[in-house]
């Protein structure tokens, strides 16, 4: 009996050795589980966030404050120069005024003369093409197709403006539309301000993503902030 007893000693205690291992390894694995979790969690929210080379001091605060407020009075100067157009002057019809007072030296010309005189000739004037502003209606195809590249760009933006918050996603499609409609124009902040939804806060915030994604392009050459459509970078 002792040999057996012997070597059923020696089997437990390499059994409890054996757990011994197991629980080490499974804390092991439970600490690297837990660290490479917070690391997930840190690569998401930095990805919402922005690094600051330092931290900005009230002074910094202040300057972007009133440079805000001078591109914004800047975009609706601007906006407000676009919108006003010159008059076009009607050009008069010389040579019918002259046909009817050489008329009137003749006598056989008399009821001619009169008729011409109660009914003169219309002013001829410069016709101008009255331009409505709104884009071309699109067909169920391009709007499809619109639809999909609309939903290509937001999944290239931050989480946040995925489907979190749905007005945010809504403002976002809003303002990538009026790029599209106007491709090759400098929009102003405030053409895309729409209250009370998309608000300045908003637009300045959906601004920034595209900008940054490298979808719209940022211009303040002309003393004037505007921002021009680039789309989607391969």
């Amino acid at each position: 009996m002792e040999p057996a007893l012997g070597e059923l000693v020696d089997e437990a205690e390499a059994l409890q050795v054996n757990v011994e291992g197991l629980k080490t390894l499974s804390n092991a694995l439970s600490t690297f589980n837990e660290s490479f979790a917070s690391w997930l969690y840190v690569m998401n929210m930095n990805a919402l966030t922005t690094d600051w080379p330092q931290a900005p001091t009230d002074a910094s605060f202040l300057l972007a404050k009133r440079r805000a407020e001078a591109d914004a009075i800047a975009a609706l100067e601007a906006l407000q120069a676009a919108q006003k157009s010159p008059t076009p002057e009607p050009i008069p019809d010389h040579t019918a005024a002259s046909d009817i007072e050489q008329d009137t030296t003749f006598a056989a010309n008399t009821t001619a003369t009169t008729t011409a005189s109660s009914n003169p000739a219309p002013t001829k004037g410069i016709l101008k093409k009255k331009t409505t502003g709104k884009p071309p209606k699109l067909t169920a195809k391009e709007k499809r197709e619109r639809g999909l590249a609309i939903d290509k760009i937001v999944s290239a933006l931050p989480l946040e403006f995925r489907g979190n918050d749905p007005n945010l996603r809504r403002n976002i499609e809003q303002i990538i539309e009026t790029f599209m409609d106007k491709p090759g124009k400098g929009i102003g902040i405030l053409e895309l301000v729409k209250p009370p939804d998309l608000n300045q806060a908003r637009v300045n915030k959906c601004l920034i993503a595209l900008v940054n994604r490298k979808v719209v392009r940022k211009e303040n050459s002309t003393g004037s902030v505007l921002y021009h459509w680039q789309g989607l970078p391969e």
